[in-house]
C-alpha cells in the first residue's frame, strides 16, 4: 500500500505541475469581485475539493451565509457535479439556524443531477423530502420520468407514473403527456403507443398528446403508422395546431422529403396558420444538408418578406447551410448580419461553426474561431470537448490541457465526453499518470466513465504493471455504484 500511495502522489504532483505552468496570475478587480460573490465562492471551493467526502468540512469553513437563493445559482451552475451538487445541497439544508430552505427548483436541479449519474436511490429519497416538505409537483415526476427513459429504463419511467399519487400529487394529462415524450424520445414509440391505447380513456387526448406521438412515429421512422395517427387525431375532432404541424414539416424533412414538407407549409399557411421561425429553420437546414444553398437562401428571405422575424435557430441555421458548402466568409457574414439585428451568436452558433472547420481539416482557423469565441461568448461543453479532441486528435495533448486549464479557470463542470476525450487523448500519449488523476477527479465527481475509456487506461496499467492503481481506480468505481455518502 505504502507504494501504491508513493505512486498515485507522484501521478497527482505531475499533473499539478503539468495545470501550474505559466505562473501566477496576477489578482485584478473581476478577481476581487468574484471573491466577494457568494455563488462564485462556493463554485470555485467546490469545483476544486478533490475528495467529496472531504466537502463538508470545506464547505463548513467557508464562512459563507446560504440563501435560498444562492443555493439555487449554485446547484444550477453544478448540475453536472454529481455527488458534490448532492452533498452541497444536503449540507445546505443542515445549516446552523434552521438551515436552507431549498426553493422547488434546487429540488429539481438535485434531482435531475443525481438520475443524471444513476443514482436513483437517493434521487427517491430527496423526492421524500419533498413530499415531506410538501413542494412535489408534476414537473417533478416529469423530471423523473424523461431520466429513466433516457437511461432505457421504461418500466421505472410507468412505474414513476403510476406511483404519483402516493407522493401526495395527482397525475393528469401534463403527466401523461409527459410520460409518452419521455418514451417517444427515447426511442420507444411503441411503448408509447400502448400505454396509450390502455390509458387513453382517464384523460382526454389533446393536440400534444397526438403531436407527440406523431413525432415518435415519425422518427422510428414509420410515416404510414404517424399518418395514421394524424387521421386518428381528426376524427377524434383534435385539430392540429402550430407545434403539430411543425413536427410534421421536421419529420418529412428528416427523412428526405422536403418537398412534401413543403406542401404541408402551403397547407396550413391557407388555414390560416402562419409558419414560425422553427418550420422555417428545418427547411433552411435541410436545404443546407443538401447542399441546396440557393433554396436555403431563398426560404430564409421568403420567410423576412411573410413579416417573420428570424431568431437565432434560423440564423444557425444558415449558417450550418454555408458551413456545408464550405463558403465560411459567408457564414461570418451571417454572424455579422445577426448582430446587426440585435440577435447575440449563441454558443451553438460558434460551434457550428468550429465543427465545420474541424471537418474540413481547418485546425489552426477553428482554433483562431475558439480564441475570438470566448471573448464574446460562454463556451458550452460541446465547444470544450470538440476543441480537446481536435488537439488530442493531432497528437498536441499540450494545446489540449491549456483548453481544460482554461474550462477549469472558467469554472465550468466538465461533461462525461469531455473527461473522456482527455483520459482517451493522455492514453494514446502514454501519460497514464495524468489519465489516472483525471479519472479519479471524474469517479470523485460522481460521474462513471465509459467502459472503452475505463477499459483503455486498464490495459495500460497492466501493461505498466500498475496493478495497485488499477485495484484502487476499481474500488473507486465500486463506491460510485454503491455511494456510501456519509463516513
Amino acid at each position: 500500500m505504502g507504494v501504491f500511495r508513493h505512486t498515485w502522489l507522484e501521478a497527482r504532483k505531475v499533473f499539478v505541475r503539468m495545470l501550474s505552468n505559466g505562473g501566477a496570475a496576477s489578482v485584478s478587480g473581476d478577481a476581487l469581485v468574484d471573491a466577494l460573490d457568494p455563488t462564485k465562492r462556493l463554485c470555485k471551493l467546490i469545483i476544486s475539493c478533490r475528495k467529496a467526502s472531504a466537502l463538508e468540512h470545506e464547505l463548513d469553513h467557508s464562512g459563507v451565509r446560504v440563501t435560498p437563493e444562492v443555493a439555487e445559482r449554485v446547484l444550477e451552475r453544478l448540475d453536472n457535479a454529481g455527488m458534490l451538487t448532492y452533498r452541497f445541497f444536503e449540507w445546505a439544508r443542515r445549516q446552523k439556524r434552521g438551515g436552507c430552505a431549498h426553493t422547488v427548483r434546487s429540488f429539481h436541479t438535485v434531482v435531475g443531477s443525481l438520475a443524471k449519474i444513476r443514482q436513483y436511490q437517493l434521487m427517491w429519497d430527496v423526492v421524500a423530502v419533498m413530499r415531506k416538505e410538501g413542494v412535489a409537483n408534476v414537473e417533478t415526476f416529469c423530471i423523473i420520468m424523461r431520466k429513466y427513459a433516457r437511461a432505457q429504463k421504461f418500466d421505472e419511467a410507468v412505474y414513476t407514473f403510476n406511483v404519483m399519487e402516493k407522493y401526495g400529487v395527482s397525475s393528469n394529462l401534463a403527466a401523461f403527456n409527459s410520460l409518452l415524450s419521455a418514451l417517444c424520445k427515447s426511442k420507444n414509440v411503441r411503448k408509447a403507443q400502448e400505454i396509450f391505447d390502455k390509458m387513453n380513456n382517464r384523460f382526454t387526448p389533446d393536440a400534444k398528446t397526438y403531436s407527440i406521438l406523431l413525432e415518435g412515429w415519425g422518427r422510428a421512422p414509420n410515416l404510414p403508422k404517424m399518418w395514421e395517427v394524424y387521421n386518428e387525431m381528426l376524427d377524434s375532432g383534435c385539430q392540429p395546431d402550430i407545434v403539430t404541424y411543425g413536427i410534421m414539416v421536421d419529420v418529412l424533412c428528416k427523412t428526405g422529403r422536403i418537398e412534401e414538407a413543403v406542401r404541408v407549409v402551403h397547407d396550413m399557411s391557407s388555414r390560416g396558420c402562419q409558419p414560425t421561425t422553427f418550420i422555417y429553420s428545418v427547411l433552411v437546414h435541410t436545404y443546407g444538408v443538401e447542399m441546396r444553398i440557393e433554396d436555403a437562401v431563398a426560404t430564409f428571405l421568403d420567410m423576412e418578406k411573410d413579416g417573420v422575424v428570424p431568431d437565432v435557430v434560423v440564423y444557425n441555421a444558415l449558417v450550418t447551410a454555408f458551413c456545408k458548402v464550405k463558403k465560411f466568409d459567408n457564414a461570418f457574414r451571417v454572424m455579422d448580419d445577426m448582430e446587426g439585428h440585435g440577435i447575440t451568436p449563441n454558443s451553438r452558433t460558434w460551434n457550428i461553426i468550429l465543427n465545420a472547420l474541424i471537418s474540413h481539416g481547418k485546425d489552426d482557423e477553428a482554433y483562431r474561431v475558439f480564441r475570438s469565441m470566448i471573448k464574446r461568448c460562454q463556451p458550452d461543453s460541446d465547444t470544450y470537448t470538440v476543441m480537446i479532441k481536435m488537439f488530442c486528435d493531432n497528437d498536441k495533448i499540450e494545446m489540449a490541457l491549456k483548453v481544460w486549464k482554461y474550462m477549469r479557470l472558467k469554472q465550468f463542470i466538465p461533461s462525461m465526453h469531455t473527461f473522456s476525450v482527455l483520459i482517451n487523448g493522455l492514453c494514446d500519449k502514454g501519460e497514464v499518470s495524468q489519465a489516472c488523476v483525471l479519472l479519479e477527479d471524474m469517479i470523485e465527481k460522481g460521474i462513471r466513465p465509459p467502459g472503452s475509456t475505463f477499459g483503455k487506461l486498464r490495459q495500460l496499467l497492466l501493461k505498466e504493471g500498475r496493478k495497485d492503481v488499477l485495484e484502487f481506480l476499481v474500488e473507486k468505481m465500486k463506491m460510485l455504484i454503491q455511494e456510501p455518502l456519509f463516513d
